[in-house]
């Protein structure tokens, strides 16, 4: 069941910005939706019109049978929102703070107390949950999952949840970004972090230019890329790039980083060149895996920028 569906939704700013350019997307019950795109893409001004903050200019918005055009207070009421900004807790507890939402939303105290020690057991912090202290950064944003989760709307929308979270938490907050969807809300992922995403989400949007560049399944747009396997290189001086191989196609070259892709049937030849490569000293170390999410990530955005 379609949860959140976005159709045709244009929005300008003054002096006719461009901030979303006819975008079209839906998001299921039981589904982690990811919006990824490059900052000034589009993705805050939609998330704030899904949220009834901003009216678009076109198209419509509906969360559940609920129209956010026309009432935009009740389609709030079917959301709850972790913003990138760390929530405004100064002077509560991590569990104060989570509990307090719970009961803004409508949870029943014992309910959302049950919650509450669940989600901080789960991300372990439990052990400072109890502390009126000022928060890290990386605390303050799990406990900021922690109020969009403890009494989760039909749809959840998180921005970038994870940053300045540590890596052993940060892989405990992904299974429970998936177990809130898992339970039946649509949860509207935005976030930078294309590899760790790619581990959670069904579908996704690309964003770029206020447009979708490209969605689907991250399997179906991996495909789409025409190359099974990448070939990552560490160049010894970025002004030196080595001249590829027919074998070899090339993705771009940052820094020192150089990033091509690869077919099966060339692996062999592109395996020869590397090493090859490798003990003239063009490139200082070099490694061959799968196609990732972030190969169609930096594909759509880059032909974007050139296209600009």
């Amino acid at each position: 069941m379609t949860l959140l569906q976005v159709e045709h939704v244009t929005k300008r700013y003054r002096g006719g910005v461009l901030a979303n350019d006819d975008i079209c997307l839906d998001v299921a019950a039981g589904e982690v939706f990811g919006l990824l795109g490059p900052n000034g893409a589009g993705k805050t001004t939609l998330v704030s019109q899904v949220l009834g903050l901003l009216l678009p200019d076109e198209g419509t918005i509906r969360i559940g049978d609920v129209d956010a055009i026309a009432d935009p207070a009740a389609a709030r009421r079917m959301c709850s929102f972790q913003p990138q900004a760390a929530a405004p807790v100064d002077g509560l507890s991590a569990r104060e703070a989570i509990e307090l939402i719970g009961a803004i939303r409508g949870g029943r105290k014992a309910t959302v107390r049950t919650r509450a020690s669940e989600l901080l057991d789960a991300l372990d912090l439990a052990d400072v949950a109890d502390r009126a202290v000022p928060m890290s950064g990386g605390m303050a944003r799990l406990t900021g999952f922690c109020m969009a989760a403890v009494v989760p709307g039909r749809v959840v929308v998180l921005d970038e949840p994870t940053n300045d979270v540590d890596p052993l938490r940060r892989r405990a907050l992904w299974q429970e970004i998936r177990k809130v969807a898992d339970d039946g809300a649509a949860v509207l992922l935005v976030t930078h972090n294309v590899l760790e995403a790619e581990r959670c989400v069904d579908r996704l949007a690309i964003i770029g230019g206020g447009r979708v560049l490209a969605q689907g399944p991250p399997a179906s747009l991996k495909a789409q890329l025409g190359a099974p396997l990448r070939l990552d290189c560490a160049l010894d001086d970025p002004t030196n790039v080595p001249r590829l191989p027919a074998a070899i196609t090339l993705s771009s070259v940052t820094g020192r980083r150089l990033l091509a892709h690869v077919q099966h049937h060339d692996v062999a030849a592109a395996v020869a060149w590397a090493q090859s490569a490798q003990d003239e000293g063009t490139i200082v170390e070099f490694s061959l895996t799968a196609a990732s999410l972030e190969d169609v990530y930096a594909r759509w955005v880059e032909a974007e920028a050139s296209a600009a």
